[in-house]
């Protein structure tokens, strides 16, 4: 999603004359265009994660519109008491971007993986994070991000490949039906439930997908279709602790819904002691192939 996220960032700036972008290093071969034609507004700050944060803070109290860029660990991790303290206390309209959320950045390891992003910055104030599932997503996104007085966080990855029309970019979509059981997933790894070797379990399954965090409300139609089906499942490339396994579950309690079959596949970190590449850690943890396949077919025959 870095070459979307780029070209969008270029249709940003010929529109909104207040938006910066800040650098600590990072995207090379991507955002090139964009420093040549606003090197006004383009701002490599090196490699000083904790610093840039605190600079685009300073810039939005004095009315501008920064985005943030950075790999994912970097862009939360290393300066998260600057997001903390600068940005989200203030109430300030930082816009971070962390590219390769979760396992993105594959055999480089656990270093450059962000397991835990989306919970971190959930739990800060006033915080909203933004999670594109295909590639057409991110401009919505960044559209949206842009109206929005807050601090955001875009959490990019590789796009889920999904071969049928599905609607913009918003926090609940619908991405088809299903007769047996619900599966609500967040980010691009929700495309693997598209993708199972089993025709049976694929027509069994009707797919929600969560593009914001905080979650509005959970939609009345997929409510109805929970009440009606019993069986509920959430996916996400991010551990189980403050992800939406958890999230989800507490609304269904609050919603008084009442017995339900519920599982969640989420990131185990790394079972086997080792690294790999992003499908194989995927697969490692039950979020995709023959794992996953094997979660929804017993949830489907509970």
């Amino acid at each position: 999603m870095r070459a979307e996220f780029a070209q969008a960032m270029m249709g940003l700036f010929e529109r909104h004359p207040n938006v910066v972008f800040l650098t600590a290093d990072l995207g090379y071969l991507a955002f090139e265009k964009l420093r040549d034609a606003y090197p006004g507004r383009f701002v490599n700050a090196g490699v000083a994660e904790q610093n840039v944060v605190s600079v685009a803070a300073g810039m939005a109290h004095e009315g501008l519109i920064p985005w943030v860029y950075n790999i994912a660990p970097f862009a939360v991790l290393r300066p998260y008491e600057q997001i903390r303290n600068d940005v989200c206390m203030h109430n300030l309209p930082v816009k971070i971007v962390g590219n390769g959320g979760g396992y993105g950045y594959g055999i480089m390891g656990a270093t450059h993986h962000t397991l835990e992003d989306m919970a971190v910055m959930r739990v800060l104030p006033n915080m909203k994070i933004y999670v594109p599932l295909v590639a057409s997503d991110v401009k919505h996104a960044v559209e949206m991000m842009t109206e929005d007085k807050s601090p955001n966080y875009l959490r990019l990855n590789f796009p889920a490949e999904i071969d049928q029309p599905i609607e913009c970019f918003k926090p609940w979509r619908r991405i088809k039906d299903g007769k047996k059981m619900v599966v609500i997933g967040v980010g691009p790894v929700l495309g693997n439930a598209l993708n199972l070797g089993n025709n049976d379990l694929l027509d069994a399954i009707e797919i929600w997908a969560i593009g914001m965090l905080p979650t509005s409300p959970i939609p009345e139609e997929l409510i109805a279709s929970i009440k009606a089906k019993r069986k509920v499942m959430t996916i996400e490339e991010h551990y189980g602790q403050c992800g939406i396994n958890e999230l989800i579950a507490r609304q269904l309690l609050d919603l008084k819904i009442g017995r339900i079959i519920y599982k969640s596949s989420y990131a185990l970190g790394y079972p086997s002691g080792k690294t790999g590449s992003q499908k194989w850690l995927q697969e490692q943890s039950g979020l995709a192939g023959q794992g996953l396949e094997k979660i929804i077919k017993e949830l489907v025959d509970a």
